[in-house]
Protein backbone atom coordinates (compact mmCIF):
# COMPACT_ATOMS: atom_id res chain seq x y z
CA UNK A 1 0.00 0.00 0.00
CA UNK A 2 1.47 3.36 -1.08
CA UNK A 3 1.97 5.82 1.72
CA UNK A 4 1.22 9.55 1.15
CA UNK A 5 2.86 12.11 3.42
CA UNK A 6 0.53 15.00 4.25
CA UNK A 7 1.65 18.21 5.95
CA UNK A 8 0.89 18.24 9.58
CA UNK A 9 -0.24 21.09 11.75
CA UNK A 10 3.23 21.26 13.26
CA UNK A 11 4.84 21.63 9.82
CA UNK A 12 2.47 24.46 8.97
CA UNK A 13 3.19 26.24 12.23
CA UNK A 14 6.94 25.93 11.66
CA UNK A 15 6.56 27.32 8.15
CA UNK A 16 4.54 30.30 9.37
CA UNK A 17 7.04 30.90 12.16
CA UNK A 18 9.90 30.87 9.63
CA UNK A 19 8.11 33.44 7.47
CA UNK A 20 7.49 35.65 10.48
CA UNK A 21 11.12 35.34 11.59
CA UNK A 22 12.38 36.33 8.14
CA UNK A 23 10.09 39.35 8.05
CA UNK A 24 11.33 40.40 11.48
CA UNK A 25 14.97 40.07 10.39
CA UNK A 26 14.29 42.12 7.29
CA UNK A 27 12.59 44.73 9.43
CA UNK A 28 15.53 44.74 11.86
CA UNK A 29 18.00 45.02 8.99
CA UNK A 30 16.14 47.99 7.56
CA UNK A 31 16.09 49.67 10.98
CA UNK A 32 19.81 49.09 11.41
CA UNK A 33 20.54 50.55 7.97
CA UNK A 34 18.50 53.63 8.83
CA UNK A 35 20.39 53.94 12.12
CA UNK A 36 23.81 53.66 10.40
CA UNK A 37 22.77 56.27 7.84
CA UNK A 38 21.62 58.63 10.59
CA UNK A 39 24.88 58.20 12.53
CA UNK A 40 26.95 58.77 9.37
CA UNK A 41 25.08 61.94 8.50
CA UNK A 42 25.43 63.21 12.07
CA UNK A 43 29.19 62.54 12.13
CA UNK A 44 29.63 64.25 8.77
CA UNK A 45 27.72 67.29 10.00
CA UNK A 46 29.83 67.50 13.16
CA UNK A 47 33.02 67.16 11.12
CA UNK A 48 31.98 69.94 8.74
CA UNK A 49 31.02 72.18 11.66
CA UNK A 50 34.39 71.66 13.39
CA UNK A 51 36.22 72.20 10.10
CA UNK A 52 34.40 75.47 9.41
CA UNK A 53 35.00 76.72 12.94
CA UNK A 54 38.71 75.98 12.71
CA UNK A 55 38.97 77.60 9.30
CA UNK A 56 37.20 80.66 10.61
CA UNK A 57 39.44 80.93 13.69
CA UNK A 58 42.64 80.69 11.65
CA UNK A 59 41.52 83.08 8.91
CA UNK A 60 40.62 85.86 11.33
CA UNK A 61 44.16 86.16 12.76
CA UNK A 62 45.04 89.66 13.91
CA UNK A 63 48.25 91.35 15.02
CA UNK A 64 49.02 89.91 18.48
CA UNK A 65 48.25 92.22 21.34
CA UNK A 66 47.98 89.60 24.06
CA UNK A 67 49.49 86.30 25.10
CA UNK A 68 46.59 84.23 23.81
CA UNK A 69 47.38 81.69 21.13
CA UNK A 70 45.20 80.37 18.34
CA UNK A 71 43.67 76.91 18.30
CA UNK A 72 45.23 75.51 15.14
CA UNK A 73 46.79 72.35 16.50
CA UNK A 74 49.03 70.06 14.44
CA UNK A 75 48.51 66.36 13.99
CA UNK A 76 50.90 63.80 15.38
CA UNK A 77 54.06 63.02 13.40
CA UNK A 78 53.95 60.05 11.03
CA UNK A 79 57.18 59.59 9.10
CA UNK A 80 55.90 57.18 6.45
CA UNK A 81 52.82 59.31 5.79
CA UNK A 82 54.91 62.48 5.54
CA UNK A 83 57.40 60.89 3.16
CA UNK A 84 54.61 59.74 0.85
CA UNK A 85 52.64 62.97 0.90
CA UNK A 86 55.54 65.40 0.61
CA UNK A 87 58.04 63.45 -1.51
CA UNK A 88 60.88 64.20 0.88
CA UNK A 89 64.46 63.11 0.05
CA UNK A 90 64.95 59.38 0.54
CA UNK A 91 66.38 58.91 4.01
CA UNK A 92 69.58 57.03 4.73
CA UNK A 93 70.22 55.03 7.91
CA UNK A 94 71.61 58.00 9.82
CA UNK A 95 68.65 60.20 8.92
CA UNK A 96 66.18 57.56 10.11
CA UNK A 97 68.15 56.98 13.31
CA UNK A 98 68.21 60.71 14.11
CA UNK A 99 64.47 60.91 13.55
CA UNK A 100 63.97 58.09 16.05
CA UNK A 101 66.13 59.91 18.59
CA UNK A 102 63.88 62.94 18.26
CA UNK A 103 61.03 60.91 19.76
CA UNK A 104 62.95 60.09 22.94
CA UNK A 105 61.86 61.77 26.20
CA UNK A 106 64.02 64.40 27.92
CA UNK A 107 66.91 63.27 30.09
CA UNK A 108 67.40 64.09 33.79
CA UNK A 109 63.76 63.42 34.63
CA UNK A 110 65.00 61.64 37.75
CA UNK A 111 66.71 64.85 38.88
CA UNK A 112 63.98 67.27 37.77
CA UNK A 113 60.69 65.34 37.57
CA UNK A 114 58.49 68.39 36.94
CA UNK A 115 58.60 71.81 35.29
CA UNK A 116 57.44 75.10 36.76
CA UNK A 117 53.91 75.96 35.68
CA UNK A 118 54.95 79.29 34.17
CA UNK A 119 58.28 78.11 32.76
CA UNK A 120 59.78 79.47 29.56
CA UNK A 121 61.14 76.64 27.43
CA UNK A 122 64.69 77.28 26.21
CA UNK A 123 65.83 76.16 22.76
CA UNK A 124 69.55 76.15 21.99
CA UNK A 125 70.28 75.59 18.31
CA UNK A 126 73.79 74.46 17.42
CA UNK A 127 75.94 73.63 14.43
CA UNK A 128 79.49 72.30 14.75
CA UNK A 129 81.52 74.59 16.99
CA UNK A 130 82.26 72.63 20.17
CA UNK A 131 84.48 75.36 21.67
CA UNK A 132 81.56 77.77 21.45
CA UNK A 133 79.06 75.25 22.76
CA UNK A 134 81.14 74.57 25.87
CA UNK A 135 81.12 78.27 26.72
CA UNK A 136 77.39 78.60 26.04
CA UNK A 137 76.47 75.53 28.11
CA UNK A 138 78.66 76.66 30.99
CA UNK A 139 76.94 80.05 31.03
CA UNK A 140 73.49 78.45 30.91
CA UNK A 141 74.39 76.25 33.87
CA UNK A 142 74.87 79.40 35.96
CA UNK A 143 71.50 80.93 35.03
CA UNK A 144 69.26 81.27 38.08
CA UNK A 145 66.04 79.28 37.62
CA UNK A 146 67.29 77.14 34.71
CA UNK A 147 66.52 74.00 36.73
CA UNK A 148 62.77 74.71 36.55
CA UNK A 149 62.52 74.56 32.78
CA UNK A 150 63.19 72.36 29.75
CA UNK A 151 66.27 72.89 27.58
CA UNK A 152 65.91 71.66 24.00
CA UNK A 153 69.13 71.40 21.99
CA UNK A 154 68.57 71.34 18.24
CA UNK A 155 71.48 69.95 16.22
CA UNK A 156 72.13 70.70 12.56
CA UNK A 157 73.02 67.12 11.73
CA UNK A 158 75.10 64.86 13.96
CA UNK A 159 78.57 65.65 15.29
CA UNK A 160 79.90 63.39 18.04
CA UNK A 161 81.82 66.05 19.99
CA UNK A 162 78.76 68.32 20.05
CA UNK A 163 76.60 65.40 21.16
CA UNK A 164 78.93 64.51 24.06
CA UNK A 165 78.85 68.06 25.41
CA UNK A 166 75.06 68.04 25.52
CA UNK A 167 74.89 64.55 27.01
CA UNK A 168 76.96 65.86 29.93
CA UNK A 169 74.32 68.42 30.96
CA UNK A 170 72.92 67.75 34.45
CA UNK A 171 71.48 71.11 35.52
CA UNK A 172 67.97 70.75 34.05
CA UNK A 173 65.73 68.58 31.90
CA UNK A 174 67.32 68.40 28.45
CA UNK A 175 66.01 67.04 25.18
CA UNK A 176 68.06 66.68 22.01
CA UNK A 177 66.63 66.88 18.52
CA UNK A 178 68.56 66.37 15.29
CA UNK A 179 67.63 67.76 11.88
CA UNK A 180 67.11 64.53 9.91
CA UNK A 181 67.23 66.30 6.55
CA UNK A 182 70.30 68.38 7.26
CA UNK A 183 72.72 68.56 4.31
CA UNK A 184 75.37 67.31 6.73
CA UNK A 185 73.48 64.00 7.00
CA UNK A 186 73.42 63.38 3.23
CA UNK A 187 77.00 63.13 1.90
CA UNK A 188 76.00 61.62 -1.47
CA UNK A 189 72.87 63.44 -2.56
CA UNK A 190 70.40 66.25 -1.99
CA UNK A 191 70.00 68.02 0.37
CA UNK A 192 73.74 67.34 0.77
CA UNK A 193 76.39 67.20 -1.94
CA UNK A 194 75.34 65.38 -5.10
CA UNK A 195 77.81 64.47 -7.88
CA UNK A 196 75.34 65.67 -10.51
CA UNK A 197 74.82 69.10 -8.94
CA UNK A 198 76.02 72.27 -10.61
CA UNK A 199 78.80 74.12 -8.82
CA UNK A 200 79.49 77.80 -8.42
CA UNK A 201 78.55 79.48 -11.73
CA UNK A 202 78.16 76.34 -13.87
CA UNK A 203 75.81 76.54 -16.85
CA UNK A 204 73.30 73.74 -16.25
CA UNK A 205 72.62 73.16 -19.97
CA UNK A 206 76.28 73.16 -20.90
CA UNK A 207 77.51 71.05 -17.99
CA UNK A 208 74.43 68.78 -17.94
CA UNK A 209 74.22 69.30 -14.19
CA UNK A 210 71.32 69.84 -11.81
CA UNK A 211 70.45 73.04 -9.98
CA UNK A 212 68.92 76.49 -10.17
CA UNK A 213 71.28 79.44 -9.61
CA UNK A 214 70.55 82.32 -7.27
CA UNK A 215 70.03 85.92 -8.39
CA UNK A 216 73.80 86.35 -8.72
CA UNK A 217 74.30 83.26 -10.88
CA UNK A 218 75.73 81.09 -8.11
CA UNK A 219 74.57 77.53 -7.44
CA UNK A 220 73.76 76.19 -3.97
CA UNK A 221 76.34 75.31 -1.35
CA UNK A 222 74.93 72.62 0.97
CA UNK A 223 76.83 73.79 4.06
CA UNK A 224 75.52 77.33 3.50
CA UNK A 225 71.85 76.51 2.91
CA UNK A 226 71.87 74.28 5.99
CA UNK A 227 71.70 77.43 8.17
CA UNK A 228 68.28 78.45 6.91
CA UNK A 229 66.98 74.88 6.63
CA UNK A 230 67.93 74.08 10.21
CA UNK A 231 66.32 77.17 11.68
CA UNK A 232 63.06 76.61 9.79
CA UNK A 233 62.94 72.87 10.54
CA UNK A 234 63.65 73.60 14.22
CA UNK A 235 60.90 76.21 14.49
CA UNK A 236 58.29 73.95 12.92
CA UNK A 237 59.41 70.96 14.99
CA UNK A 238 59.54 72.77 18.33
CA UNK A 239 56.20 74.55 17.95
CA UNK A 240 54.24 71.85 16.13
CA UNK A 241 56.08 68.53 16.23
CA UNK A 242 57.31 67.67 19.73
CA UNK A 243 55.13 66.13 22.42
CA UNK A 244 56.90 68.30 24.98
CA UNK A 245 56.11 71.65 23.35
CA UNK A 246 53.32 71.47 20.77
CA UNK A 247 50.76 72.20 23.49
CA UNK A 248 52.97 74.72 25.28
CA UNK A 249 50.95 77.91 25.78
CA UNK A 250 53.73 80.18 26.96
CA UNK A 251 56.83 81.73 25.48
CA UNK A 252 59.83 79.89 24.07
CA UNK A 253 63.33 81.35 24.20
CA UNK A 254 65.76 80.78 21.31
CA UNK A 255 69.53 81.08 21.75
CA UNK A 256 72.53 79.98 19.74
CA UNK A 257 75.79 78.23 20.52
CA UNK A 258 77.72 81.52 20.47
CA UNK A 259 75.48 83.29 23.00
CA UNK A 260 76.69 83.86 26.56
CA UNK A 261 73.90 84.18 29.14
CA UNK A 262 74.22 86.14 32.36
CA UNK A 263 72.90 84.55 35.58
CA UNK A 264 69.84 86.87 35.62
CA UNK A 265 68.81 86.11 32.03
CA UNK A 266 65.93 83.75 32.79
CA UNK A 267 64.36 85.82 35.57
CA UNK A 268 64.69 89.03 33.55
CA UNK A 269 62.99 87.32 30.64
CA UNK A 270 60.09 86.14 32.80
CA UNK A 271 59.58 89.72 33.97
CA UNK A 272 59.65 91.05 30.40
CA UNK A 273 57.16 88.50 29.06
CA UNK A 274 54.82 89.28 31.96
CA UNK A 275 55.10 93.04 31.36
CA UNK A 276 54.79 92.89 27.57
CA UNK A 277 50.95 92.76 27.29
CA UNK A 278 50.59 95.86 29.48
CA UNK A 279 53.73 97.87 28.80
CA UNK A 280 54.11 97.11 25.11
CA UNK A 281 50.97 95.45 23.70
CA UNK A 282 52.20 96.02 20.14
CA UNK A 283 55.47 94.16 20.83
CA UNK A 284 55.76 90.74 19.25
CA UNK A 285 58.60 89.42 21.39
CA UNK A 286 61.00 89.98 24.27
CA UNK A 287 64.77 90.05 23.88
CA UNK A 288 67.63 89.55 26.32
CA UNK A 289 70.01 91.74 24.31
CA UNK A 290 69.93 94.81 22.03
CA UNK A 291 69.43 94.24 18.30
CA UNK A 292 72.92 95.72 17.83
CA UNK A 293 75.00 92.71 18.85
CA UNK A 294 77.94 94.92 19.81
CA UNK A 295 75.87 96.95 22.31
CA UNK A 296 75.48 96.17 25.99
CA UNK A 297 72.52 98.42 26.75
CA UNK A 298 71.96 102.03 27.71
CA UNK A 299 71.81 101.70 31.48
CA UNK A 300 68.67 103.85 31.66
CA UNK A 301 65.86 103.47 34.16
CA UNK A 302 63.43 102.48 31.43
CA UNK A 303 62.43 99.59 29.22
CA UNK A 304 63.28 99.61 25.51
CA UNK A 305 61.04 98.74 22.55
CA UNK A 306 63.05 98.31 19.36
CA UNK A 307 63.35 96.21 16.19
CA UNK A 308 63.54 92.50 16.87
CA UNK A 309 67.02 91.15 17.46
CA UNK A 310 68.52 87.69 16.94
CA UNK A 311 70.21 87.22 20.34
CA UNK A 312 68.06 85.69 23.06
CA UNK A 313 64.64 86.28 21.51
CA UNK A 314 61.39 84.82 22.81
CA UNK A 315 57.83 84.82 21.52
CA UNK A 316 54.62 82.83 21.94
CA UNK A 317 52.46 80.59 19.77
CA UNK A 318 50.36 83.46 18.44
CA UNK A 319 53.43 85.03 16.89
CA UNK A 320 54.61 81.65 15.57
CA UNK A 321 51.29 81.15 13.78
CA UNK A 322 51.71 84.55 12.16
CA UNK A 323 55.23 83.63 11.03
CA UNK A 324 54.07 80.24 9.79
CA UNK A 325 51.44 81.89 7.59
CA UNK A 326 54.30 83.66 5.78
CA UNK A 327 55.96 80.37 4.78
CA UNK A 328 56.12 81.23 1.08
CA UNK A 329 57.87 84.54 1.74
CA UNK A 330 60.40 82.82 3.97
CA UNK A 331 61.05 79.90 1.61
CA UNK A 332 61.37 81.86 -1.64
CA UNK A 333 63.44 84.84 -0.50
CA UNK A 334 66.93 84.54 -1.98
CA UNK A 335 69.08 84.79 1.13
CA UNK A 336 70.59 81.87 3.03
CA UNK A 337 70.38 83.74 6.36
CA UNK A 338 67.20 83.08 8.31
CA UNK A 339 67.41 86.35 10.26
CA UNK A 340 67.94 88.58 7.21
CA UNK A 341 65.06 86.75 5.54
CA UNK A 342 62.83 87.59 8.50
CA UNK A 343 63.90 91.25 8.60
CA UNK A 344 63.70 91.85 4.86
CA UNK A 345 60.50 90.04 3.90
CA UNK A 346 58.58 88.26 6.69
CA UNK A 347 58.37 91.00 9.34
CA UNK A 348 57.51 93.75 6.81
CA UNK A 349 54.64 91.61 5.52
CA UNK A 350 52.95 91.82 8.93
CA UNK A 351 51.77 95.31 8.02
CA UNK A 352 53.21 97.16 11.00
CA UNK A 353 56.54 97.57 12.77
CA UNK A 354 57.73 94.47 14.60
CA UNK A 355 58.96 95.59 18.00
CA UNK A 356 60.50 93.59 20.81
CA UNK A 357 60.72 94.53 24.49
CA UNK A 358 64.00 94.41 26.41
CA UNK A 359 65.72 95.83 29.45
CA UNK A 360 68.27 98.67 29.48
CA UNK A 361 71.11 96.30 30.32
CA UNK A 362 71.88 93.15 28.33
CA UNK A 363 71.37 89.68 29.80
CA UNK A 364 73.02 87.89 26.87
CA UNK A 365 76.05 88.52 24.68
CA UNK A 366 76.98 87.32 21.21
CA UNK A 367 80.64 86.24 21.28
CA UNK A 368 81.06 84.45 17.92
CA UNK A 369 84.10 85.28 15.81
CA UNK A 370 83.55 82.87 12.94
CA UNK A 371 80.55 82.12 10.78
CA UNK A 372 78.19 79.26 11.48
CA UNK A 373 79.11 77.53 8.24
CA UNK A 374 82.84 77.60 8.93
CA UNK A 375 82.68 75.04 11.70
CA UNK A 376 85.87 73.16 12.47
CA UNK A 377 87.89 73.78 9.32
CA UNK A 378 91.36 72.35 9.74
CA UNK A 379 90.63 71.60 13.40
CA UNK A 380 91.22 75.30 14.08
CA UNK A 381 89.31 76.75 16.99
CA UNK A 382 86.88 79.58 16.30
CA UNK A 383 87.47 81.06 19.72
CA UNK A 384 90.59 82.60 21.25
CA UNK A 385 92.33 79.92 23.33
CA UNK A 386 88.94 78.22 23.73
CA UNK A 387 88.05 80.78 26.42
CA UNK A 388 85.68 83.73 26.60
CA UNK A 389 85.99 86.22 29.44
CA UNK A 390 82.97 88.30 30.32
CA UNK A 391 82.81 90.49 33.36
CA UNK A 392 79.74 89.38 35.31
CA UNK A 393 78.96 92.04 37.86
CA UNK A 394 76.69 91.71 40.87
CA UNK A 395 73.91 93.53 39.02
CA UNK A 396 74.00 90.77 36.37
CA UNK A 397 73.38 88.04 38.94
CA UNK A 398 69.89 89.13 40.01
CA UNK A 399 66.81 90.36 38.16
CA UNK A 400 67.43 94.04 37.39
CA UNK A 401 64.25 95.10 35.60
CA UNK A 402 61.82 97.40 37.41
CA UNK A 403 58.15 96.75 36.50
CA UNK A 404 57.39 100.44 37.11
CA UNK A 405 59.70 101.68 34.37
CA UNK A 406 58.21 103.40 31.33
CA UNK A 407 58.97 102.24 27.78
CA UNK A 408 61.15 104.13 25.32
CA UNK A 409 60.48 103.30 21.69
CA UNK A 410 63.33 103.23 19.17
CA UNK A 411 61.99 103.89 15.68
CA UNK A 412 63.71 104.07 12.28
CA UNK A 413 66.68 102.02 13.42
CA UNK A 414 69.32 100.96 10.90
CA UNK A 415 69.33 97.40 9.62
CA UNK A 416 67.85 95.13 6.97
CA UNK A 417 64.40 96.23 5.84
CA UNK A 418 61.82 95.65 3.13
CA UNK A 419 63.36 96.27 -0.27
CA UNK A 420 66.64 94.52 0.43
CA UNK A 421 66.97 91.87 -2.26
CA UNK A 422 69.07 89.39 -0.27
CA UNK A 423 72.62 88.10 -0.33
CA UNK A 424 71.70 85.08 -2.44
CA UNK A 425 72.76 81.49 -1.87
CA UNK A 426 69.11 80.37 -1.84
CA UNK A 427 68.06 80.06 -5.46
CA UNK A 428 67.72 76.31 -5.93
CA UNK A 429 64.11 75.20 -6.39
CA UNK A 430 64.82 72.01 -4.44
CA UNK A 431 65.70 74.06 -1.37
CA UNK A 432 62.50 76.06 -1.79
CA UNK A 433 60.43 72.87 -1.89
CA UNK A 434 62.17 71.29 1.10
CA UNK A 435 61.56 74.49 3.05
CA UNK A 436 57.86 74.40 2.13
CA UNK A 437 57.67 70.74 3.15
CA UNK A 438 59.05 71.50 6.60
CA UNK A 439 56.11 73.85 7.12
CA UNK A 440 53.61 71.15 6.09
CA UNK A 441 55.05 68.05 7.76
CA UNK A 442 53.15 68.38 11.05
CA UNK A 443 49.86 69.42 9.49
CA UNK A 444 48.98 66.47 7.25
Amino acid sequence: MKRVLLPTVVDSMAYNSSITSKKQRLKDDASFRRFVSLVSITCLAVFLLVFLLRMNSSSNFEVPNSDEFDDVLPRSYNRSLISRRLNLPKQNELSIELEKRNQMPPRNLDLYPSLAKDHITVVLYVHNRPQYLKVAVDSISQVVGINETLLIVSHDGYFEEMNKIVEGIRFCQVKQIFAPFSPHVFPKGFPGVSPTDCKEKDDAAEKHCKGTPDQYGNHRSPKIVSLKHHWWWMMNTVWDGLDETRDHNGHILFIEEDHFLYPNAYHNLKILTALKPKKCPHCYAANMAPCDVTARGEGWDSLIAERMGNVGYTFNRTVWRKIHKKTSKFCFFDDYNWDITMWATVYPSFGNAVFTLRGPRTSAVHFGKCGLHQGQEGQKACIDNGVVNFQVEDVDKVANINPDWEVRVFENQPGYKAGFKGWGGWGDKRDHQLCLNFAKMYHL
